[in-house]
């Protein structure tokens, strides 16, 4: 079997990540390396208020990280997650190999290859619709502005 990539994304006790943030993050770190598996990015995401309560949690710290493990071994990688204190809810998805390297690389705060460089840079009219978008965006009349009324007649 081979090795998939999954990106998993947790909501995190913000208490917990606050008093130790480095502490958390060797925690997920040691729970996918003994399973085999290798961590390809690991990273705070965001941290904001809970749209609902979560397990008497107003805050969350979402965490987000992508791995590369055996299929087998998901499920061991997913209870492990779910026991561990520092994690309210979590949720792992299969990336399509396609995506892999754009979605590490976005995560990393790089910018992917472009496979289709040569299009891009021989396409002209894409550069004249945005010039043109540029210039209507200039002609607009501002919201605050009354806009005149037609009259309609009936006869």
């Amino acid at each position: 079997m081979s090795a998939t990539v999954y990106e998993c994304m947790h909501i995190l006790d913000s208490n917990r990540y606050a008093r130790d943030p480095s502490g958390v993050q060797e925690s997920f770190d040691s729970t996918v390396t003994k399973l085999d598996g290798e961590i390809l990015v690991s990273r705070l995401w965001n941290e904001q208020k809970l749209a609902y309560l979560v397990d008497g949690h107003r805050k969350g710290t979402y965490w987000l990280s992508y791995i590369r493990i055996e299929g087998s071994r998901l499920v061991e990688l997913e209870r492990a997650f779910q026991l561990n204190e520092n994690v309210l809810r979590t949720l792992t998805l299969r990336l399509d190999e396609r995506l892999v390297e754009p979605m590490v690389a976005h995560a990393l705060g790089k910018t992917a290859p472009s496979t289709s460089s040569d299009d891009d840079a021989s396409n002209p009219s894409d550069q004249d619709n945005s010039e043109a978008a540029a210039e209507s965006d200039k002609t607009t009349e501002p919201a605050d502005q009354p806009v005149a009324e037609e009259a309609s007649s009936e006869s």
